[in-house]
């Protein structure tokens, strides 16, 4: 992409006003907290403290609005009183310039490195050093410094208060993780039956394990339907995989087709209503309809091996979404009652060729048929009357109620993980146990190359230039320079261009809306309180519409704000506008001048997708190498590295793609290939996990030989493509040549096939060399696995 194209498509992306649901009781309640402190502060210290104390309550508001699982309380405290600590120490340093300066240069670099610990830790340490370029300004003496500075921790502490006794849709974030999760197997159901490949994203699910994660506090007060529903979820996608996927036994087309069809029809409606349970906390109804779908007495008929089994999973894991949906308490189940031997689902279809379990009624009958005898079912009964009370594990799948690959396999069912010596649900660190992590990741980023190191060094660099150039030039108010550098820039490309532009517009106009109406109303002093309050009060109801109304927001409350601190309009107004030119044009020359381009690390972050896909699917065909030992806890970590990876692939390209910077090597096709055939290679691998063997099943032992070539040449071959090389899969193709002479499994093995062409693929789509022609002037056919073997790091 060309410069030209950059700057126009991120000057775009700044002034865009997107749709997004508003939530006007939040920006009441900041607005409020804004308000208490500027009156309090106004009826015991002044004009100048209200104001400084002031920016203290709004940015403790601000915090509150972050995308952090974190309790709100804890954000709006942290932030309130970094600041006050920031304004403090920056004002015994104002007197000496050459001191202060170093203290921008320490502080601003720090808040730089703090992008290592997340985006909300980052975004709250950036505007704290860039409000503290203001309210250092304020005080007059150490004594009021002391004072402001306590003002502003009253702030956060009010601001939290605030939350605390008006919650706004309490558990309002966590609910829509989830509810956004299960929507999503929704959706993923639907599209399945039209394209019974369809690919997944699995962020819903990442933002919903986040969600999960909980402080000891908020685990004691967790809603009963926050509990267990996403670990359902996790189940369910691969088993809606493995229903529609025509690899597994499903014909295309036909009877078989049709009723998959109907199935997956029925499994979206089910998950939408437990969705919009989940969000609204209301009681599911369940459509009659969909629970008819699954009562159809001739399915066992119509549907058999694999694809029954899958569909006999569904239907038990859409009772359980269900029953936990309606805030069923299932933490009080014992371990050994969560899934008693499911023998029924493992044994495909009874004799009778009725549905396996009625999606309303589940009774006792699981057990049945551990003789390979059919037994009578229960009648179905309410929804809400299941004979045993089941956990869904907050960590995935569970090993309990696996069907095998082979019907006649069913030994005898793995028991479900114990939670002996371990919290049954995920927890988050307190805030005082994060900061230690929090410096751990920041020493983990800092080295030459990291990109966090480079924004770090050009933030402070910026800060410190903008600093000397608005106190040198003759328009006093230096510091809205380094003020505007601060706010705007941001580790990667895009952001920090988007950003700045959107800072100019919205301060031009804000800036103008309010002179003009300062110019017309003369506002005194409670006036422009008011009017300072309004302005936030509308920032935060804007907030996420997009930055350039925010903004706009911004630049007016501050007009007002120092007009009430007793600054006229002409004294802020001009300098405001042509200083904030200077800073964003500072922070957008120093990006480009010392950048930390994400193109260039695209091999990178391919070759870590593909060193962390491979254990996963090792981990997979491993579980059926050896049924006897408990390998889901491997295949579930495996299994979310490679979410972590593929993640940060997709992140990766979204950021190079506004990038103006050639492709150096992996071109968009190359990557859009290569990024292909790593989805598939997850997808073979998930098919297989959603029929992951009972314990005391048959042991497919070469298995175990393709599992550890497998993992041994992701391994090398993740190496090869940081190297710029093409991978072959030698070691595959010989374990998995092996395994054709032996008389095992046939559904797993054509598996390892469907895995050795993906990973082919893999190397055909980075192998950009161009092949030599023939004699008539046509290409060569391509030989089994790259062009160019010899230059491979795998041989």
């Amino acid at each position: 992409m060309s410069w030209r194209r950059a700057l126009k498509d991120t000057a775009r992306s700044g002034i865009a006003v997107e749709r997004k649901r508003l939530e006007p009781l939040i920006a009441v309640r900041g607005a409020a907290g804004l308000a208490i402190v500027i009156a309090l502060s106004l009826w015991l210290f002044g004009p100048a403290a209200a104001a400084s104390s002031a920016f203290g309550a709004f940015q403790a508001a601000i915090a509150t609005f972050q995308r952090s699982w974190r309790p709100r309380p804890e954000l709006a405290i942290a932030s309130g009183t970094s600041l006050a600590v920031s304004t403090f120490l920056g004002y015994l340093t104002i007197s000496k310039e050459p001191l202060f300066l170093a203290l921008l240069v320490v502080w601003t670099f720090a808040a730089g490195m703090s992008w290592a610990a997340g985006p909300t830790i980052g975004l709250i340490a950036s505007s704290n050093v860039a409000i503290m370029l203001v309210t250092v300004t304020l005080p007059t003496s150490v004594a009021q410094a002391a004072g402001h500075a306590a003002m502003m921790i009253v702030g956060g502490l009010v601001q939290a208060a605030l939350i605390v006794l008006f919650p706004v849709r309490r558990w309002g974030a966590h609910r829509d993780a989830l509810a956004d999760a299960l929507a999503a197997e929704a959706d993923y159901a639907r599209r399945l039956r039209h394209d019974p490949v369809a690919s997944f994203d699995p962020q819903p699910l990442m933002e919903a394990r986040n969600a999960a994660a909980v402080t000891p506090r908020q685990a004691r007060r967790r809603p009963a339907e926050l509990h267990g529903a996403r670990g359902i979820a996790e189940r369910i996608r691969p088993v809606l995989a493995s229903l529609a996927d025509p690899a597994m036994g499903v014909p295309a087309e036909g009877p078989a087709r049709d009723r998959v069809r109907e199935l997956l029809a029925s499994a979206a409606s089910l998950l939408d209503v437990a969705a919009h349970a989940i969000r609204h906390g209301e009681p599911v109804s369940a459509p009659p309809a969909a629970l008819a779908t699954f009562r159809t007495p001739d399915t066992g008929s119509i549907l058999t091996g694999a694809p029954y089994r899958a569909m006999t999973r569904l239907n038990t894991l859409l009772q359980d979404v269900v029953e936990t949906a309606g805030g069923a308490p299932q933490e009080d189940a014992p371990s050994g009652a969560r899934g008693t031997a499911h023998s029924a689902e493992n044994a495909g279809p009874s004799t009778s060729g009725r549905a396996p379990t009625d999606l309303g009624a589940r009774g006792t009958a699981r057990s049945a048929q551990k003789d390979g005898r059919s037994t009578p079912r229960p009648a179905p009964t309410d929804l809400g009357a299941r004979g045993t009370a089941r956990s869904a594990e907050n960590d995935g799948p569970s090993t309990s109620g696996r069907a095998p690959t082979d019907p006649g396999a069913r030994g005898t069912a793995r028991p479900a993980p114990t939670t002996r010596g371990r919290p049954t649900t995920r927890t988050r660190p307190t805030f005082l146990a994060l900061i230690p992590k929090a410096l751990k990741a920041m020493r983990g980023e800092l080295h030459r190359g990291s990109p966090i190191t480079r924004h770090a060094t050009r933030v402070s660099a910026v800060a410190a230039t903008g600093y000397i150039l608005g106190t040198w030039l003759p328009l006093g108010h230096g510091y809205w320079a380094p003020l505007t550098s601060v706010m705007v820039m941001r580790p990667d490309f895009s952001q920090t261009y988007s950003r700045a532009v959107a800072r100019l517009a919205g301060t031009v106009i804000g800036v103008a809306v309010a002179t003009g109406v300062v110019q017309a109303a003369t506002p005194g002093t409670l006036q422009s309180g008011t009017l300072a309050v309004a302005s936030a009060a509308l920032m935060y109801l804007l907030m996420r519409t997009g930055q350039f109304a925010t903004q706009a927001c911004i630049a007016a409350y501050v007009v007002f704000l120092l007009g009430m601190g007793g600054e006229e309009w002409t004294q802020t107004v001009p300098e405001r506008v042509l200083l904030t030119l200077m800073g964003g044009f500072l922070a957008m020359l120093a990006y480009a001048v010392y950048p930390a381009w994400e193109t260039p690390r695209l091999r990178t972050r391919l070759a870590d997708w593909l060193a962390a896909q491979g254990p996963y699917v090792a981990a997979v065909f491993g579980s059926y190498a050896d049924p006897s030992a408990s390998n889901a806890p491997n295949v579930r970590e495996a299994l979310l590295t490679a979410r972590t990876a593929r993640a940060a692939w997709h992140a990766a390209v979204a950021r190079a793609t506004a990038e103006p910077v050639r492709h150096r090597g992996l071109s968009r096709t190359a990557a859009d290939d290569a990024e292909d055939a790593l989805a598939q290679l997850g997808r073979v691998a998930m098919l297989l996990e959603a029929h992951l063997p009972e314990r005391g099943a048959t042991p497919v032992p070469p298995a175990a030989r393709f599992a550890d070539a497998l993992r041994e040449s992701t391994h090398k071959g993740a190496k090869a493509i940081r190297e710029r090389r093409v991978p072959t899969w030698d070691a595959v193709r010989e374990a998995l040549d092996a395994w054709e002479t032996e008389d095992t499994d046939k559904v797993v093995r054509n598996t390892a096939t469907l895995v050795l062409d993906t990973l082919t693929e893999l190397s055909e789509a980075l192998d950009t060399a161009v092949p030599p022609m023939t004699l008539d002037g046509t290409a060569p056919e391509k030989p089994n696995g790259p062009r160019n073997p010899k230059d491979s790091a795998t041989r």
